[in-house]
C-alpha cells in the first residue's frame, strides 16, 4: 500500500460504503459513538439546537444570507458528473441561463446553486459565503490545508477517481529509481542542487515529502502540461493527478514506489460554521445524505426473482438461506404463486425476492439454480433506503448533536 499524507480536517468514516474507502483514510480522526436515534426526530432537534451550538471558527457568517448555497464544480467532466449524480438522486439542477453563475435544484426550494471553480469552492466553504460543495478530495486537501472548518461528509460518491502521484523520468539518472527511497537516497541532491519539483499541489507535495525525510526540495508552481517541465530540464520530478497513467508513460515519465500522495475521488463537503449556525444547512445536507446513500448504494446491487417448487414458505426459505450469495438484506422474501388445478386455487410455486450484489450476479443465479430455482428475472434498483442514514449519525456525533 502506498505512503500517504496525514490531513488534520475532518473527514467523516464509514464502514459500509458502496464504494471502497480504504484509500481515504488520511488523518481521520475517529468520531464518537453515534448516539441511537432515529432520523427524523434528530433532524428536527438538531435544527433546534444548532443556534445554541458555538461555531468551530472565529470568521462570522454572513448574517443577511437566509438561504443555503452550495457549490458546483463549473466545467470539464466533474461538473458534469456532478450533475449526473444529482439528476439520478432526482436533484435535476435547473440553470435558466448557461451564462450564468447561479441555479436551482426546484425540489428543495431553500437551496442556491453556485457554479464555481473547485479551488474557490473550497475557499468559499472555508469564508461562510458557500455553506455545501461538491469537488474532488484532493482539492479539498490542497486548499483545505488542514483545517477544521470543513468537514467531508460523504467520501466515496463514486466519480472522479484520481491519485496525486509523484512521477521521475524513466532515463538519465532516474533509470533504477524505483522507489521513494531510491529517490530519497540519491546523491544528487544538496543545498546548492535541490531536487526540483513542479506542480499544481505545493501545500501536499511539501508536506509529503518533508515528512518523508526530504531535506532538499525546491518546488515549483504551475497547473498545466506539468509532464514537460522534466524533459525540458526545467524540473526534475512532478507532482501530479493521474487516473490511468498514460499521460506520464507517453512523455517519458513512471510513478514510484511508495510516490503516492493521497487517493482520491469526488466529495461533499461542508462548512462546521454553516452546520452549527445557518438555518437550514443541516436539513438540507440531510436530505442530500439520503439521497445520495439511497442511490449509490442501490447501483451496486440487483433484484434478483425467481419461483422454486416447495411444500411451503419455510420450507423454500431454508433451501435459500443455504445459500451464500442469495441471502438479501436481511433476507430473502418468499411468497405463494397461486395456480388454479381441477378448479381449485392451490400454491406449487413460490416466488424469492432477494437483493444481490452485481458482482455476484452470476454465482447468485447458480445457486438459486442448483436449489430449484426457474424463470429468473434480474431488475436494476434505483434506491436502496436504509433505516438511518449511517452518515447522518456520524455527522451529528462530529458535530457533537
Amino acid at each position: 500500500m502506498p505512503a500517504m499524507l496525514t490531513a488534520q480536517f475532518t473527514v467523516l468514516p464509514l464502514s459500509q460504503s458502496p464504494s471502497p474507502q480504504a484509500s481515504f483514510r488520511l488523518g481521520l480522526r475517529p468520531s464518537p459513538a453515534a448516539r441511537a436515534r432515529s432520523v427524523a426526530p434528530v433532524a428536527a432537534a438538531s435544527a433546534a439546537a444548532v443556534s445554541a451550538k458555538p461555531a468551530a471558527a472565529s470568521s462570522p457568517l454572513v448574517a443577511d444570507r437566509k438561504v443555503v448555497r452550495i457549490g458546483l464544480p463549473s466545467k470539464g467532466r466533474m461538473a458534469e458528473q456532478t450533475l449526473s449524480l444529482l439528476k439520478s438522486c432526482q436533484l435535476s439542477v435547473r440553470q435558466l441561463n448557461p451564462r450564468q453563475y447561479t441555479a436551482d435544484i426546484p425540489l428543495i426550494p431553500n437551496l442556491e446553486v453556485w457554479f464555481q471553480r473547485p479551488k474557490d469552492i473550497v475557499r468559499k466553504l472555508q469564508s461562510g459565503d458557500l455553506d455545501l460543495g461538491f469537488v474532488g478530495f484532493d482539492i479539498v486537501s490542497e486548499y483545505g490545508e488542514g483545517t477544521e472548518d470543513l468537514v467531508v461528509v460523504h467520501d466515496a460518491l463514486d466519480f472522479g477517481h484520481c491519485r496525486l502521484s509523484l512521477a521521475v523520468p524513466k532515463e538519465g539518472i532516474f533509470e533504477n529509481i524505483i522507489t521513494l527511497e531510491d529517490l530519497l537516497k540519491m546523491p544528487e541532491w544538496t543545498d546548492e542542487r535541490p531536487l526540483r519539483v513542479v506542480t499544481g499541489f505545493g501545500y501536499l507535495g511539501d508536506k509529503f515529502l518533508r515528512e518523508k525525510g526530504f531535506k532538499h526540495v525546491r518546488f515549483l508552481s504551475a497547473d498545466g502540461a506539468l509532464e514537460s517541465y522534466p524533459p525540458m530540464g526545467v524540473a526534475d520530478a512532478i507532482v501530479d493527478l493521474v487516473s490511468s497513467g498514460t499521460t506520464l508513460r507517453e512523455n517519458n515519465l513512471k510513478e514510484i514506489d511508495g510516490g503516492v500522495i493521497l487517493e482520491s475521488q469526488a466529495t461533499l463537503v461542508a462548512s462546521r460554521k454553516s452546520l452549527h449556525k445557518r438555518k437550514g444547512v443541516l436539513e438540507v445536507t440531510h436530505e442530500l445524505l439520503e439521497r445520495l446513500e439511497a442511490h449509490l448504494r442501490a447501483t451496486a446491487e440487483l433484484m434478483v426473482t425467481a419461483n422454486m417448487r416447495g411444500n411451503s414458505a419455510e420450507e423454500v426459505a431454508e433451501r435459500v438461506l443455504s445459500q451464500t450469495s442469495i441471502c438479501g438484506l436481511q433476507g430473502p422474501t418468499i411468497s405463494p404463486v397461486y395456480c388454479r388445478r381441477d378448479g381449485k386455487v392451490d400454491v406449487e410455486y413460490y416466488a424469492i425476492n432477494v437483493v444481490v450484489p452485481q458482482k455476484l450476479l452470476y454465482k447468485s443465479i447458480q445457486q438459486l439454480r442448483s436449489i430449484g430455482g426457474s424463470g429468473v428475472l434480474v431488475t436494476k434498483l434505483t434506491y436502496i433506503f436504509d433505516e438511518e442514514t449511517p452518515r447522518w449519525r456520524n455527522l451529528l456525533s462530529e458535530l457533537g448533536l
